[in-house]
């Protein structure tokens, strides 16, 4: 019997800023590797599962998972987006549902699995999941725990009970949210508790019988979301009424600690959950000192310490211990690695302030490329935008702002009005407030454009959309952008 793959992408990871923003969290971020987490996770699913994967995602990231799936090779994906974040029970009801609907199987068996971890051995874990699987056909959930190498305070812990049926598989005896240090020290210590993976395997029927039990609300609320959700060109959306009333709940605290069908699979994979700073340090190749550096980074009697720097721009550490300092170009972090945990605080203080640097970073994709601003004041603005080949950015005009467009790379494909003209290198366009415009690529390769803005107010409300061909609505969570 097959395995159907559903990765959740609707966390914001806000204990790896400023590398993770809302725009644009850790997932959709290349972390100790190459490719994204979410590149990794999808790759990690292929392996794992039997058909295609399914992301459910927030709605704001869409483009950029879609962006990023197509880079992998995986080019069959569906996308199930989330009105909003409402947790990990209903996601997980949602992919039962939907994975009945998209099946001919009686009762299909899910892989759930989150989109930001750090698997390495794509083999071992795939062995692990056809362990789960057979134990989820008769009638378990299964959650992967980690065997703990030390007293780390973040995770949850479970603690498992005698062996089941299946082999290695077990019952649970205690659920333990994230303990203090010196409780979580016994339980490394006794040997008896696993870390909480967050990765679950189980029969679509087995879910839905037991969240019928348990949760019924969230259940009929899920149905109706999934029922009347809307095409979005290649995306569904899960119909915001219903889903609002869904309840914002884990899915251990919904269903995993009151069902007689939990249990527990002890993985024999490496994992982490990059869940902060110290995680990645842990994770990270470190020299002889305990020092993991990147990009341009230089340190003289440091130990400990994750130094990682951004765009080329030097960043030095004189007789460090035990520090964490992220440099990326809107934003500079130094922190103790034991106060890890605690960066989240710090971004809910940012965050009632209304800092523009916890949503953004300097450079801000769209589904036609990125913009980057590079110069602001009381009444200019100036913007670098590339635009991938066939890009097209929305129909629009401004009321309080002119434009100023200079080719510098590639040609452009200008509309002003009804006027349409193409501008090539070193060529410019101007584009007075109120008149109707748009920009896009026709050629084969990436247009740049500097784009100087002129005027009396800059905000992302003084744009009047009339055509969008990524059927992006005025208020959709991602419009926050330039000329889109």
């Amino acid at each position: 019997m097959n395995v159907y793959p559903y990765i959740l992408s609707g966390g914001s990871g806000t204990r790896l800023w400023p590398l993770s923003r809302r725009s644009r969290p850790k997932q959709l971020q290349s972390i100790l590797a190459a490719r994204t987490l979410l590149q990794q996770a999808l790759a990690r699913a292929q392996r794992a599962g039997d058909e295609p994967p399914v992301v459910i995602a927030n709605q704001s990231h869409r483009f950029t998972i879609a962006e990023q799936a197509a880079e992998t090779g995986v080019t069959d994906l569906e996308i199930l987006l989330e009105p909003e974040g409402r947790n990990t029970a209903p996601a997980a009801i949602i992919a039962a549902l939907h994975c009945q609907q998209r099946t001919s199987t009686d009762d299909p068996v899910l892989l759930l699995m989150p989109s930001d971890h750090r698997i390495t051995d794509e083999e071992a874990f795939a062995r692990a999941v056809k362990r789960a699987a057979d134990a989820a056909r008769e009638d378990a959930i299964v959650l992967f725990g980690i065997k703990p190498d030390r007293a780390e305070t973040a995770y949850g812990y479970i603690k498992p009970s005698a062996e089941g049926a299946c082999t290695g598989v077990r019952g649970i005896d205690q659920f333990v949210e994230k303990p203090d240090a010196p409780t979580a020290a016994i339980y490394v210590k006794s040997g008896d508790y696993l870390w909480n993976s967050g990765i679950f395997v189980f029969a679509a029927q087995t879910l839905l019988r037991e969240a019928e039990r348990y949760c019924p609300e969230t259940l009929a609320a899920c149905r109706k979301a999934l029922k009347d959700a809307k095409a979005d060109l290649d995306f569904v959306r899960l119909d915001g009424a219903a889903f609002s009333r869904c309840q914002n709940i884990s899915l251990d605290h919904a269903i995993m600690e009151k069902t007689d069908a939990a249990s527990v699979l002890a993985a024999d994979f490496p994992w982490s959950d990059l869940g902060s700073w110290d995680a990645v340090w842990q994770q990270a190749p470190r020299d002889s000192e305990g020092n993991s550096l990147s990009g341009d980074a230089v340190v003289e009697d440091c130990q400990d310490s994750l130094i990682q720097s951004s765009q080329g721009r030097l960043v030095a550490g004189l007789g460090l211990r035990d520090v964490a300092v992220i440099d990326t170009p809107d934003a500079l972090l130094v922190l103790s690695r034991d106060r890890a945990q605690d960066v989240r605080q710090l971004v809910d203080r940012l965050a009632q302030t209304k800092r523009p640097e916890i949503e953004d970073h300097r450079r801000v994709h769209r589904p036609w490329g990125w913009y980057e601003s590079i110069d602001s004041g009381a009444n200019h603005q100036v913007k670098i935008l590339t635009i991938n080949p066939g890009g097209k950015l929305s129909l629009q005009s401004h009321k309080h702002r002119s434009e100023h467009w200079v080719v510098v790379r590639g040609t452009a494909q200008v509309t002003l009005d009804k006027d349409v003209r193409q501008v090539s290198e070193n060529e410019s366009i101007y584009v007075p407030a109120g008149m109707v415009h748009r920009l896009e690529n026709p050629g084969k390769t990436p247009a740049q454009i500097i784009e100087v803005q002129t005027g009396s107010y800059f905000g992302e409300d003084d744009i009047v959309r009339l055509d969008d061909i990524y059927g992006r609505l005025p208020h959709d969570g991602d419009e926050n952008e330039s000329g889109n």
